[in-house]
């Protein structure tokens, strides 16, 4: 079990060194992976529902549904099974999420027992940091076109002046949020969960007369281009659990005897409950529109059937729901500096990632559009969170999720997770061997893995990088942390 008492590493943060800290709501949050005490702890495993449920009620899941109808050819039914067999994945984000209790740090120092010392400051500052503010971006640009949009429609003269205005808007609102932190958002995303029930709830309500129920294929799939679909159809709805491996930021105040089985269910619950219902009107939609409302943003079709007083309202809601997503990904990357070791608070380094994701997206509203971006994301996203989701809940499973924090945040050579020259050798080959294997078993418009392109176009990256990621981690690594364990 953690030790909170120990002398911190030359060059770490020094653990629990905030002995006055309180997690509240109304004031920034200053802590960053220093090691939360067993004082310092409070909350239940149920409050992380409404934390996951917020980011999940999305137009982006409309979107996700609507092209496995209208783009991959689908049947309704067809749908509905990826989207409930994809759900299982949820459960991934869940393991993570117990690492957080048990060590009272960030994942991002955690994964410092998988990748050691030095190598996990690759891995973070890639993935934890620099990818982040591209996803930051990717978020907000949707939320520009549409919030952009909306302003033209109003008078506003100029659409791109319009969007960017949006984008500054959203991202410094998401940074506030990110500031503020962990009890404002265990505090907040509870009315903000509601909300975004109660407005998605009234655009469906008054799209669901409208829609073609009893839809059918007029050519329906069959063989080989029937799963070709159905695979790809899995790997889009994969995305999105798979990318959420900062589930331990969120639960690392939960006391150290909190159950895992609570922290598994509420994370996994929170995630799934709106994504399947949202994902699954979605498909439905594809079944009654054309395949120009995809192309331009199923957003801008929606706005366009809804009645006057309630389309400000739908915008209003993708533009919550966005800074819902964004503000735990900018709080969660705020730590990543940190625990790559450079010499940063936790709240400058939340701004710096705002304006880092800000920039991005005023770069794509000038130069890009949605569909652009959104390939951007799926082509990067999978190969890089797939095998880190994989080596990370391997890690966790092997070990049994017996994290020592004040292990975690020896820095000094010879220390539990300096391994090898400060690199976790088993970590770092499993995590490439399985964006590898990802990639090559890949199929998108943006890129054909050729193995994927071997079996017809099937999409297998899912589960043949987290096999690969995760086995080849249990084999390579079984052996130390076995011993650092004592089993």
């Amino acid at each position: 079990m953690s030790d909170t008492s120990a002398i911190p590493a030359p060059g770490a943060v020094a653990p629990g060194s905030e002995s006055d800290f309180v997690d509240s709501a109304s004031t920034p949050e200053t802590r960053g992976i220093e090691l939360i005490t067993d004082a310092q702890r409070h909350g239940r495993a149920r409050d992380l529902f409404f934390v996951w449920s917020a980011p999940g009620v999305s137009v982006l899941n409309i979107t996700v549904g609507a092209s496995m109808t209208l783009v991959l050819g689908l049947e309704i039914w067809q749908a509905l099974l990826v989207i409930l067999a994809s759900s299982a994945l949820a459960l991934l984000p869940g393991i993570v999420a117990i690492s957080g209790p048990a060590a009272g740090t960030s994942g991002s120092v955690v994964q410092r027992a998988i990748y050691g010392i030095h190598g996990n400051k690759i891995v973070i500052a890639f993935y934890g940091w620099f990818i982040s503010g591209v996803f930051l971006a990717l978020n907000w640009v949707a939320a520009s076109f549409i919030g952009g949009e909306l302003l033209v429609r109003w008078g506003f003269p100029d659409p791109i002046a319009a969007s960017i205005l949006v984008a500054v808007v959203v991202s410094t609102i998401t940074v506030v949020v990110a500031v503020y932190g962990h009890a404002l958002i265990l505090k907040a995303y509870l009315a903000i969960s509601i909300g975004l029930f109660v407005i998605f709830a009234l655009v469906i309500g008054f799209i669901a007369p409208a829609l073609d129920w009893g839809f059918a294929q007029p050519a329906p799939l069959s063989g080989l281009p029937l799963w070709v679909s159905i695979t790809i159809a899995f790997a889009l709805m994969a995305s999105s659990p798979l990318s959420f491996s900062n589930s331990a930021d969120m639960a690392r105040y939960l006391p150290r005897d909190t159950k895992a089985s609570g922290i598994i269910g509420a994370t996994a619950l929170g995630q799934l409950f709106p994504a399947v219902l949202i994902t699954a009107f979605g498909v439905v939609l594809g079944g009654s529109i054309g395949p120009d409302s995809l192309a331009n943003g199923i957003e801008y079709s929606l706005l366009e059937k809804l009645p006057v007083w309630l389309a400000p309202l739908f915008v209003l809601g993708v533009l919550v729901n966005c800074i819902s997503l964004n503000g735990m990904t900018t709080y969660t990357a705020s730590m990543a500096l940190q625990s790559i070791g450079v010499p940063i608070r936790r709240i400058p380094s939340a701004i710096l990632i705002g304006a880092l994701g800000c920039a991005f997206t005023i770069v794509l509203v000038v130069a890009s559009d949605l569909i652009s971006a959104v390939n951007l994301m799926l082509q990067f996203l999978l190969i890089i969170s797939v095998p880190t989701m994989g080596v990370y809940v391997a890690d966790i499973v092997l070990r049994r999720n017996r994290y020592s924090g004040t292990d975690l945040f020896d820095e000094r050579p010879g220390g539990r997770f300096w391994y090898t020259g400060g690199f976790g050798i088993p970590g770092l080959v499993s995590v490439v061997a399985g964006g590898f294997a990802t990639a090559m078993f890949l199929s998108t418009t943006v890129w054909t893995g050729p193995l994927g392109a071997a079996l017809g176009g099937l999409d297998l990256s899912v589960p043949v990088g987290l096999l690969v990621s995760m086995g080849l981690y249990a084999v390579l690594a079984g052996r130390t942390v076995r011993t650092q364990i004592g089993d």
